[in-house]
């Protein structure tokens, strides 16, 4: 059991996961506002053994060297890789830290973001249809940049509706090849697709000026990932163009500079972000303390 377990953040735990936490620790504490330096973070970690935290702060070696207590860090968000996190695990590692993430928990809300305003934007609902008239999924050349569980599962979804799927990713997929999914160079996915969906880690970015160029004119680029997929300036050039760019939130669209362009469209809003998302998240969390303490859920 832990001493003293920090949230230094809020963490979208549901309440009875709250509750759950006290089985873990000795003293439970719980920020419910987003700290605003690293001097903030340390002095709410202070001398706790245990450290909880979302997506919205980084937790980097000048808090951490800070607490000498910290032997333990979860991340209620996603954790992909070290480079991708918002935690600095090499430095936690080097310091006999164990960190934790989670993965696979708000997709489902993803993928019904992506289909609605695919399917606003191809039928012309509140605005023009994207063709001029109306038109369905089925047919549609669909590309998906990153085939991970969300870049699966929006395949899946198009695919459902009629869509013709091509990807990229490190490396061919066995189960996508199995469901007919062509796997393309970047350049050729981005030349052939109507639409392209970005579903990759934070902070990779894969479309620079060539990449624009390849993509071309008259296409809709999806980004449902926390960070742009982009270099900025060949995407507003891009912009200037026939086409349109969705993103749920700021953070993936790039700051709050590019709401107001006319051919962006922002819900400003994690579109993961459910009821059924939290109820994951949290069992998720509550099984690595589980894992880690050996201290059995209730």
């Amino acid at each position: 059991m832990f001493q003293k377990l920090v949230a230094i953040e809020p963490v979208s735990l549901i309440p009875s996961a709250e509750q759950e936490l006290h089985s873990f620790a000795k003293e439970v504490i719980l920020y419910r506002d987003i700290p605003d330096n690293d001097n903030e973070i340390a002095a709410r970690i202070g001398d706790a053994d245990a450290v909880l935290l979302s997506y919205t702060s980084h937790l980097g070696k000048p808090a951490l060297e800070q607490c000498t207590n910290v032997k333990y860090i979860g991340m209620c968000c996603s954790l992909y890789s070290p480079e991708s996190a918002n935690v600095d695990i090499h430095y936690a590692n080097s310091r006999g830290i164990t960190v934790t993430g989670i993965r696979d928990y708000g997709d489902e809300g993803v993928v019904e973001y992506v289909i609605s305003e695919l399917v606003r934007c191809l039928h012309g609902f509140d605005q023009e249809p994207w063709d001029g008239m109306a038109r369905e999924i089925t047919g549609l050349k669909a590309g998906i940049i990153g085939f991970g569980k969300s870049g699966g599962m929006i395949a899946d979804a198009l695919r459902f509706f009629g869509a013709e799927i091509s990807y990229f990713a490190r490396g061919e997929k066995e189960n996508a090849k199995t469901k007919g999914y062509r796997f393309l160079t970047l350049d050729d996915l981005l030349n052939e697709s109507e639409v392209i969906y970005c579903c990759l880690n934070r902070n990779t970015v894969l479309l620079h000026e060539p990449q624009f160029e390849k993509l071309g004119n008259k296409k809709i680029l999806f980004n449902t990932g926390l960070s742009p997929a982009w270099d900025e300036a060949p995407f507003i050039q891009w912009l200037e163009g026939e086409n349109l760019c969705y993103c749920d939130t700021v953070g993936a669209l790039g700051g709050e500079h590019l709401l107001n362009h006319p051919k962006v469209r922002c819900m400003k809003v994690s579109s993961g972000r459910t009821r059924q998302a939290f109820d994951r998240l949290s069992e998720k969390v509550l099984l690595n303390l589980s894992d880690y303490t050996g201290i059995k859920i209730q």
